[in-house]
């Protein structure tokens, strides 16, 4: 087992350095979680990637979902049935449950349940910057932020305590500098859970008119609860003694902490580090804001915690100016750079004495545009649909999605018009193909995404007759966020093949393809096409081939010998289609832009062979290609 999740069980005193993520999962363990699901998400993947690699050890059942919904719903029914469950997504996965997540709160929970939301501040990762504490607002789930990964591990302690106490769900809000970032971690004990399941029926479970009514009371009556315990939390500290206060969230407590000990101001200052964000601790707010000339509010994304603490002291007929997003941008994640400029701006007690953009030198790092990574099957598939478009002048719309596969927006393949939202790619085609008659409306999407919320967008397409070419991109893993399994995946003997899904709600033209021979997706792509302006009819075209990554890591284990491509200098001409079109990362020009291959690079997959009209691509060794094929199928 990896040192790392050794960690994780060891249940000694002591501490550990671990990543902010790793320090929820351990939090989750030592609170004796029993289920825990998550459909994969960067920031949130290696929460539950951590507790599978002990679930076994622990007795913990841990599933990685088909989406968001159904992994909040099956962690959701395990707290109703007295089992310490967990569930974690990233914050536009919350969209996906957030169906779920208002109605848990109606119901309430008869054991722990933690709902982890992972923002990402800056969109790292993500179409958007979304700030989910604002989902507590409108659910009545409370909403909880650590400032490092100690409190990260302590703090999901707690919050499986309060919510086994109150019988209410609890969300921990995480953001991506915060889940990747590491820091030591007390540990607590670790012990293996074997609690009985037991699920007693009551009328609040049963959400029909008659009953949620009582439960909306029952809910107000928990929430009043809630905000009376979260006056005593031990999370919520004041730092220093001075007249102008501070009060900073999660993440940018750290930050705010930083700056004011460098330019010792806790003698002018006081920092009021909040880690209960919705429903706020009223108490200690009130008790400092008395005693303050001036409050600034530090905080990532939306003025969440600003907006209720001049409501409270509105209520409170405090008279404290307070300042925050009028001086703090909305965009994008906190530096401490940006929160150094902050606290000078707005209390006038320190002053930068050097322009900071322009006092670090940043040393030339050559531009690494985003590209596939070598031997990826996508590569050959997109390098052909450019050319056939090209070649034929289509007119088309592709309608594209969230996966490894959005790169084939960037040059140069500039394939994918829209990329919005999971399964968004069929859905939008439905809309492309009822109002654009004249085009050939393709939707790239992959296997991953598709059984995540694919599958209704392409029923609708054959129900509501919106004809389509539906190209689904089956690399057999959910690839992007570290290779969870998907449902395409083989396990245990159960693997849910695409083609047979499809065919079972009414697509008639399907196709599946090797996206590696070029020649059986140009035939399957034109016959999609026919079947599009003749029969006016969707068709399916599944390309599978396994994640290169995948491919090479087991021929790795099995010590298979891997024969590197090279270029043969006497044939190629320069005429950079491999370098410019095909542009494997493993390929670069040389400076008579002969083509050059970096066996360092080059993992034998051969797909580039085709990008050559010379025939200069060649394997440095003869090979049986075919005897490979277990390793990608």
């Amino acid at each position: 087992m990896d040192k790392i999740f050794r960690k994780l069980i060891d249940v000694s005193e002591g501490y550990a350095l671990l990543l902010g993520n790793e320090a929820v999962a351990r939090g989750a363990l030592e609170a004796g979680v029993e289920v825990a699901t998550a459909y994969p998400g960067t920031p949130s993947s290696e929460i539950i990637g951590s507790l599978m690699e002990v679930a076994d050890l622990l007795n913990i059942y841990v599933e990685w979902s088909v989406n968001e919904k159904v992994a909040f719903e099956l962690a959701w029914a395990a707290a109703l049935s007295n089992k310490k469950s967990i569930t974690a997504m990233k914050h536009v996965g919350l969209n996906v449950a957030a169906d779920a997540l208002m109605s848990s709160a109606y119901t309430g929970v008869s054991e722990s349940f933690v709902i982890v939301s992972a923002d990402d501040p800056s969109m790292w990762s993500s179409q958007n910057e979304q700030d989910n504490r604002l989902y507590s607002h409108i659910s009545y789930i409370p909403v909880f932020e650590p400032s490092d990964p100690g409190e990260a591990k302590d703090l999901t302690v707690k919050l499986f305590d309060l919510s086994s106490m109150i019988k209410h769900p609890m969300m921990l809000r995480m953001t991506t500098r915060l889940s990747h970032v590491r820091g030591p971690v007390r540990l607590g004990r670790v012990e293996r859970r074997t609690s009985k399941a037991l699920f007693r029926p009551e009328p609040r479970y049963v959400l029909v008119p008659s009953n949620a009514r009582v439960n909306r009371i029952d809910l107000l009556k928990r929430w009043e609860k809630i905000k009376d315990v979260i006056n005593d939390l031990e999370f919520n500290k004041v730092f220093g003694d001075g007249k102008i206060l501070i009060i900073a969230p999660g993440l940018a407590f750290s930050y705010v902490y930083e700056i004011v000990s460098k330019h010792d101001l806790l003698n002018k200052t006081r920092v009021l580090k909040l880690s209960s964000i919705n429903p706020l601790p009223e108490k200690i707010v009130i008790e400092e804001a008395v005693k303050s000339e001036k409050i600034i509010v530090v905080e990532e994304l939306e003025p969440v915690v600003e907006n209720e603490i001049r409501i409270l002291l509105n209520r409170e007929k405090i008279n404290v100016e307070v300042l925050g997003k009028n001086f703090v941008d909305r965009a994008y994640e906190l530096t401490l750079e940006r929160v150094e400029k902050i606290i000078e701006e707005l209390t006038g007690l320190i002053k930068i004495s050097v322009d900071i953009d322009k006092e670090i030198k940043k040393p030339y790092i050559p531009p690494r545009p985003p590209v596939f990574c070598p031997g990826c099957p996508y590569r050959p598939l997109f390098y052909e649909m450019r050319k056939i478009i090209s070649r034929e002048r289509l007119k088309t719309v592709i309608s594209g999605d969230i996966g490894c596969y959005s790169l084939s927006y960037y040059p140069p393949y500039k394939i994918q018009d829209t990329i919005v939202e999971m399964g968004g790619s069929i859905g939008l085609g439905n809309g492309f193909s009822t109002v654009l008659k004249d085009h050939v409306i393709i939707s790239v999407i992959g296997d991953s995404t598709f059984f995540h919320a694919g599958i209704p967008a392409l029923i609708n397409s054959i129900y509501n007759d919106h004809p389509q070419i539906v190209i689904i991109l089956d690399n057999m893993s959910t690839a992007m966020t570290g290779h969870q399994p998907s449902p395409s995946t083989p396990r245990d003997g159960r693997k849910i093949l695409i083609e047979d899904l499809v065919k079972g709600i009414g697509v008639k033209n399907v196709f599946v393809i090797d996206p590696f021979d070029v020649d059986s997706f140009n035939k399957a792509f034109h016959e999609a096409i026919k079947n599009l302006r003749e029969k006016h009819e969707t068709s399916v075209i599944i390309a599978r081939r396994k994640c290169a990554l995948i491919a090479y890591a087991d021929m790795i284990r099995d010590g298979v010998e891997i024969y590197p491509y090279y270029v043969d200098p006497e044939i190629c001409v320069g005429c950079g289609l491999c370098y410019n079109l095909f542009a494997c990362p493993a390929i670069t020009p040389l400076e008579n832009r002969k083509a050059f291959i970096d066996p360092e690079l080059c993992i034998g997959c051969g797909s580039c062979v085709v990008s050559c009209p010379y025939n200069a691509i060649k394997p440095l060794k003869p090979f049986d290609r075919k005897a490979l094929d277990k390793y990608w199928f």
